[in-house]
């Protein structure tokens, strides 16, 4: 019989305590498996929610009488003067060196144009790039093409125009193919049209006023692609708009080091139980181990039969942990984010890890308990018989 086999016996008929040793090491090693597997579920999300971001780099022109907010240009309804970006600029941007990580540029005239009795701005778009740079618009209709326009939804009441209506703006005749649902933004007060028809309402052709970029990603470094963006527009005041990101990561990263701290405290806890439940064991096994020592075994026997029924425990214990925690994560993910459509993927990484410390944790904790059976006397185990 060898020494494996011994310990597998004993925890055969020891199962109430093998099964508190690995109910001990199952709830720390679950715990720990969640909350990594919740942070780095987060990020993910995170990460995908900031690639469909939309416009996070604005590029507006180089004047100290522009006022910014964070959709761009704060105009307070009437009409003002201004630098315009050309566009062949903008056609640069293609050149930088991290223009692979440019999902869309938006170019953008601006001014504002008279609508009756009332004074209206008016922004010419490609809504090409707007379905990237602006993903929450919901457009009740279809997109404009040539002399047509979709509204904001505060600029359809205060006109009173709905879809099919048709009405003059500067000398020009437009129609209103769409109105877009209420975005609680600047754009609710705004008419869209194509770019090149804007252009040529306004006298702006080949210009504009400024230019929205969707670059913010996971991987992207936001400051260098500023500067390089700023090299090849000249003209413009190019700006990383990071202020949300950036408060999502540092929360995120606030969570993490709790996740941390938890993680050690449960660890901690593990590891008492751990050492607890084998000194029990030990002191049980007197007179096991003292027949054991006493028909040849040495001390060293003594420990490895020991370490290997907490080894064998903790490799369960961190199999089990795994799936646990997994499942644990599912469980509670719809707690911590909206998004419907999150999956926690199997990790080998972390799943082989799990068992790694459990198996760590396990023979860390039952190295006393074992060094004290190596060191029992065998002539007093045997004088209780």
């Amino acid at each position: 019989m060898t020494l494996k086999d011994i310990a597998l016996l004993n925890l055969r008929r020891r199962k109430a305590k093998a099964a508190f040793l690995l109910a001990g090491l199952l709830i720390g090693v679950t715990t720990v498996v969640a909350l990594m597997t919740l942070v780095e579920t987060m990020k993910e999300d995170i990460t995908d929610k900031l690639d469909k971001f939309g416009a996070n780099i604005l590029i507006v022109p180089k004047t100290e009488n522009l006022s910014l907010t964070y959709g761009g240009l704060s105009l307070g309804g009437v009409s003002f003067e201004m630098e315009e970006i050309h566009e062949s600029q903008l056609e640069k941007i293609s050149t930088i060196r991290n223009s692979a990580n440019v999902a869309a540029v938006g170019p953008v005239a601006l001014g504002v144009v008279q609508i009756g009795d009332k004074k209206v701005l008016l922004s010419g778009v490609d809504f090409e790039a707007t379905k990237i740079l602006k993903p929450w618009w919901k457009i009740q209709g279809s997109e404009p093409a040539g002399n047509q326009v979709i509204l904001g939804a505060e600029a359809a009441i205060n006109l009173g125009l709905e879809v099919g209506d048709s009405f003059t703006a500067s000398g020009r005749d437009l129609t209103v193919t769409g109105i877009i649902a209420a975005t609680g933004s600047q754009d609710d007060q705004i008419i869209f049209t194509p770019l090149a028809t804007a252009q040529g309402m306004l006298g702006m052709e080949g210009r504009v006023s400024m230019a929205e970029v969707a670059a913010l990603c996971k991987d992207c470094p936001i400051e260098e692609m500023v500067r390089q963006i700023s090299e090849v527009v000249p003209g413009g005041k190019v700006m990383g708009i990071q202020s949300v990101v950036k408060g999502r990561m540092e929360t995120l990263a606030h969570f993490q080091r709790l996740t941390v701290g938890v993680s050690a405290v449960v660890v901690l806890v593990g590891s008492l139980v751990v050492l607890v439940t084998m000194m029990g064991s030990v002191r049980e096994r007197t007179r096991e181990i003292g027949i054991f020592r006493a028909i040849g075994f040495r001390r060293s026997h003594i420990i490895r039969i020991v370490l290997l029924e907490a080894a064998i425990v903790s490799a369960l214990a961190g199999l089990l942990g795994y799936f646990g925690g997994i499942g644990t994560t599912i469980a509670a993910l719809p707690f911590f984010t909206e998004s419907a459509d999150i999956a926690v993927h199997f990790d080998p990484i972390l799943a082989g890890g799990a068992i790694i410390m459990s198996i760590l944790l396990g023979l860390i904790a039952s190295t006393y308990p074992a060094l004290l059976a190596a060191k029992l006397d065998p002539n007093e185990a045997l004088r209780a018989l």
